[in-house]
């Protein structure tokens, strides 16, 4: 098992939860209705037959890249590092990450086609800040798992920062493992995005 091992498993999970519908009548809040847009607008690219595969994933990227702040987590993962950094390094790894995740999120999308996702509420820690919930319901309409989504809007547009699967926040696992990796790695940041492109490759095999 790779040390990413988990965190691609969550990954691929919550951001192929991404892609599927949202039921909801009326969206109590700008934060509730934004999830719900983009789940909806991601079901639709999954489920359009007349885009061929590679359509299909550079939509739904392009849905994906405009739904979170993928450079704002990223800088977060990098936890202590982040500061000591250079500029390179850093935009560097933004970069790495994003294509990281991105290939995860892709390799795994058919595996949750068909399920659905009810956004049931949510609640704001700050005026900025809401955490978005929802229930993965199975096949038949039985529900099941909780997976909820962090949304900022303090740079304007609202934007998905974090989600947790099952009561797990993604965001602060990776930030654990990164810096876990950077620790018996000399604190070599290209070393991780190596690593990271290395991983990538073989979910695109």
């Amino acid at each position: 098992m790779t040390l990413f091992s988990t965190l691609a498993r969550r990954v691929a999970l919550a951001l192929a939860l991404a892609g599927l519908v949202a039921s909801r009548v009326l969206a109590a809040t700008p934060a509730e209705d934004f999830v719900s847009t983009k789940i909806q607008s991601g079901l639709a690219i999954l489920n359009d037959g007349h885009l061929t595969q590679a359509q299909r994933q550079s939509q739904f990227e392009q849905l994906l890249l405009g739904a979170t702040d993928m450079k704002r987590v990223a800088t977060f993962t990098l936890g202590k590092y982040a500061d000591s950094a250079s500029p390179a390094d850093k935009a560097a790894f933004a970069a790495a990450f994003q294509s990281y995740a991105v290939a995860v999120y892709q390799s795994y999308l058919g595996k949750y086609a068909g399920q659905t996702l009810t956004v049931t509420g949510s609640t704001t820690p700050a005026a900025d800040d809401a955490v978005v919930s929802t229930v993965l319901n199975e096949p038949g309409g039985r529900g099941g798992m909780e997976i909820d989504f962090r949304v900022r809007s303090n740079t304007g547009s609202p934007v998905i920062v974090d989600f947790s699967v099952a009561g797990i926040w993604l965001a602060p696992e990776e930030r654990d493992q990164f810096v876990a990796f950077l620790d018996r790695n000399g604190g070599s940041i290209p070393a991780l995005i190596t690593h990271l492109d290395e991983l990538r490759g073989k979910l695109r095999a």
